[in-house]
């Protein structure tokens, strides 16, 4: 359920690293949290972004909940998909449902993050 090749963050988001850009969502613990899902509040392509930052936000039928950037560097591309179906976000987070993607400032930063056993050991699953 939580790829073993994307790295975790403790505020419950998760990024892939390709390269030089991390593509980065929501957990499936996350969106299970939240509930249904209604709308996706993501900054423009360009925004700079700092690792633990807010970004932008998720808001469901409970309650809003700021999204943090896992990682620094500059949004290159945000998933317009979710402006009009952000309920993909409770159907597939780790996959069609990526927030963005993100130029990585500072690659060193991953070496931080949480890795899927350590997510899961946090997350008490």
């Amino acid at each position: 359920m939580y790829p073993e090749n994307f790295h975790y963050t403790k505020e419950h988001e998760w990024v892939r690293v390709d390269g030089d850009t991390g593509t980065m969502g929501i957990t499936d613990h996350a969106q299970k949290e939240l509930g249904d899902i209604v709308y996706v509040d993501l900054p423009k392509p360009g925004t700079a972004v700092e690792q633990g930052k807010t970004i932008g936000s998720v808001e469901s039928v409970k309650a809003v909940s700021d999204i943090y950037s896992p990682v620094s560097g500059e949004v290159v591309e945000i998933n317009e998909a979710l402006a009009t179906a952000p309920e993909k976000l409770n159907e597939d987070p780790h996959g069609e449902a990526w927030l963005v993607k993100i130029r990585l400032a500072a690659p060193v930063e991953i070496s931080g993050l949480l890795s899927a056993a350590d997510y899961l050991s946090y997350i008490g699953e």
